[in-house]
């Protein structure tokens, strides 16, 4: 590597020139390895494994061994580039124009990794090492993936070999208009469910020689989406349950299906869990069901359980750092989808700070060279407070 340890620059374009749509690991984690070994980290490759999915390659790499242990976790797998044609630039190039790097994964999110691994280099060159503690990189190829052989496992390693954090930092994409306008401090639980409702197929003319599953399921779904969870508390929004999938075995006016079928998918805040939205929905499934006759099934999954850091240290030295940095205030919010902080908090208090999250996913992803400039200087703050004696 030419480039000075603080550029993040560099570092990006050599990830994104990485084709690691998940679950192919594409080189990312080698890379990152062939920076990190040298500058005195461990490093292990974990290939984490599970019947029904993709093998999963992950890092795990570690500079000192003592407390306190800062973690920096990201993933370097994308989503796919979808319609290739579609970009006005390579997207697996990583080209610069008009003060923009363009590529998948710009922003979500090898662009945070990059920015991070610029801060703790340019720490570690500016005070001869660490000059306390330890920080390491937990970096998955599975965050975009089905989560299962990704940071969810790593932590389990990670727990098995002593190598449990202090404090976690997640750089997934939370800034809205700003770099550092928003912290994550939590998220809310994520649940899915399949509501199945059994019926009698039978001629749209002969009603009473059949049992419409319709109607059913659609009074099961008016009750679900209707009814409030709560109006939200002082971290978080609203809880909210959508149906996102309506469908039956049937594309026939005249027939009465014998089977309708909706997937539902719950966001919820600290006032529940997972036990308690479940029990939630099958209380409105059973009061319709004793009301209308139904027969019906559900089946429930998901992966991860709401979660808050309360504000203390870590929170209020990553807010000193934005402020340090930008001179603005950053917002602690809970908003937003899930992410492998979901995982983590059940080991150590963690955080989210990243980049813009206004192109993740999209054609001609991009990131301003400000903004990487932007993001470095304040995990560069944030690790020189966090280690402060």
């Amino acid at each position: 590597m030419t480039a000075e340890p603080s550029d993040p620059v560099p570092l990006l374009q050599a990830l994104i020139r990485c084709e690691s749509v998940t679950p192919n690991e594409g080189g990312a984690l080698t890379f990152l390895e062939s920076v990190l070994r040298p500058a005195g980290y461990a490093c292990h490759r974990l290939t984490m494994t599970e019947a029904g999915t993709p093998d999963v390659e992950n890092l795990f790499a570690r500079l000192g061994k003592g407390a306190p242990h800062l973690c920096f976790a990201g993933h370097t797998d994308v989503v796919p580039v979808g319609e290739a044609s579609a970009w006005t630039r390579p997207p697996f190039g990583a080209a610069i124009d008009g003060g923009v790097l363009y590529g998948r994964g710009a922003v979500d999110m090898k662009g945070g990794i990059a920015c991070f691994l610029a801060a703790a280099l340019d720490y570690a060159k500016a005070n001869g090492g660490l000059k306390r503690g330890s920080i390491s990189f937990l970096i998955t190829g599975d965050e975009e993936g089905p989560s299962i052989n990704g940071t969810m496992k790593v932590l389990e390693w990670m727990k098995a070999h002593g190598q449990v954090p202090d404090a976690c930092v997640v750089g997934e994409p939370t800034s809205t208009t700003l770099v550092g306008d928003e912290i994550k401090i939590g998220r809310r639980g994520s649940v899915s469910a399949e509501l199945i409702v059994q019926g009698k197929q039978g001629h749209a003319a002969y009603p009473q020689l059949a049992d419409n599953p319709v109607p059913k399921l659609a009074r099961m779904i008016d009750r679900l989406s209707s009814t409030p969870l709560d109006a939200g508390t002082p971290n978080f929004q609203p809880s909210s349950l959508q149906p996102t999938v309506l469908s039956v075995p049937n594309d026939t006016a005249n027939v009465i299906p014998a089977q309708a079928r909706a997937l539902i998918n719950a966001r919820y805040n600290n006032l529940h869990s997972r036990a308690k939205i479940e029990a939630w929905v099958k209380a409105h499934c059973d009061a319709v069901a004793n009301e209308m006759g139904a027969q019906y099934s559900l089946r429930f999954w998901g992966t991860g359980d709401v979660f808050l850091t309360a504000p203390g240290p870590l929170v209020e030295t990553m807010s000193a750092a934005v402020r340090a940095v930008t001179g603005r205030d950053a917002a602690l919010t809970t908003s937003g989808g899930t992410s492998d902080a979901r995982f983590i908090y059940a080991y150590c208090p963690v955080i989210e700070l990243g980049l813009r999250n206004a192109t993740a996913h999209q054609v001609d992803e991009h990131v301003p060279l400000s903004d990487l400039t932007t993001l470095t200087a304040i995990y560069r703050r944030f690790i020189e407070s966090f280690f402060a004696e």
